[in-house]
């Protein structure tokens, strides 16, 4: 029997994700013998409940909430021994990792890319025990995301982020910075790293317009200047997708980073605070199938 887990997070959305929840499991239902609904009402219950999914071999997971519910369903699927498949409604701010995959940010429209079945491979990133699906970012800037509230999202959407880091150039000062990647060894001053798996970061599709989601590698972006001339240098570069060419910025790919610094440092990962520097990181090839539109 053919089964399926929808996992929701009913704070989501400006609380309307179960307003979502009939039509997903109606549609689960057309491809399902039998679907069961978890509402998640704490930290780290999505990522229980993906495991259980895994554990008891369901067919398919399907998570319906804001990037921090998709990072815990994907943190439960991850290297289990019984992979199912997996689909998610976007209900958050940037839904970068939705942008990434085409997928629709309105929810009826994403729910109806679970009825074309089509699914991708997808590559996801593991931080020492921990997994990402999108970004990791290091430096005051990408810390400066934990002060965003829900009603800033709300109110500004990806703006907020971006209104926030503004706030924080005015005290930046550069910090010490060692990358070991495939490529050598990159050591310096900066302002902020970034490392990402997919083009989309901050709402801003064409972020890494040449990565993919599946292609095996981390993108990584290293901010070296910071002074007002080098940030209108670097405005029009980051909307044209040309961030890789500009020369205040240290670019690579690689598979795998090994990422350390003489201060006191925490890595952002997927938005949300992580854990303190030094850190390696590795992607994981093709990990996930997921759930797109059939045209990507």
């Amino acid at each position: 029997m053919k089964k399926a887990m929808l996992i929701i997070n009913p704070s989501s959305g400006k609380e309307e994700a179960l307003d979502y929840k009939e039509d997903a499991v109606k549609i689960l239902n057309q491809t399902h013998e039998e679907v069961i609904v978890k509402l998640t009402e704490k930290e780290g219950d999505a990522i229980e409940f993906a495991k259980t999914a895994a554990d008891q071999q369901f067919e398919t997971v399907v998570a319906m909430g804001g990037d921090g519910t998709i990072n815990e369903s994907i943190n439960g699927l991850a290297e289990r021994k019984n992979s199912p498949l997996f689909g998610f409604v976007p209900l958050g701010t940037a839904n970068d990792f939705a942008r990434a995959l085409n997928i629709p940010k309105k929810p009826k429209e994403a729910l109806r890319v679970l009825e074309t079945t089509h699914t991708i491979p997808v590559d996801i990133g593991k931080i020492n025990n921990r997994y990402f699906m999108n970004v990791l970012a290091v430096g005051a800037i990408a810390e400066s995301v934990y002060k965003v509230t829900p009603e800033e999202k709300s109110k500004f959407g990806p703006l907020a982020y971006f209104i926030e880091g503004a706030k924080a150039l005015n005290n930046e000062t550069p910090f010490d910075l060692q990358v070991k990647h495939e490529g050598g060894i990159w050591k310096g001053d900066a302002y902020l790293m970034l490392v990402a798996l997919t083009n989309s970061v901050g709402g801003i599709e064409s972020f890494a317009e040449h990565a993919e989601v599946n292609d095996g590698a981390f993108h990584v972006f290293i901010l070296k200047e910071l002074s007002l001339p080098h940030v209108v240098k670097i405005i029009p570069d980051l909307f044209q997708g040309k961030l890789q060419s500009n020369d205040q910025i240290e670019y690579f790919s690689s598979s795998s980073v090994e990422v350390s610094s003489g201060q006191n440092l925490v890595v952002n990962i997927d938005g949300d605070e992580g854990i303190h520097l030094p850190f390696k990181a590795e992607v994981l090839h093709n990990e996930l199938n997921i759930f797109v539109p059939s045209e990507k």
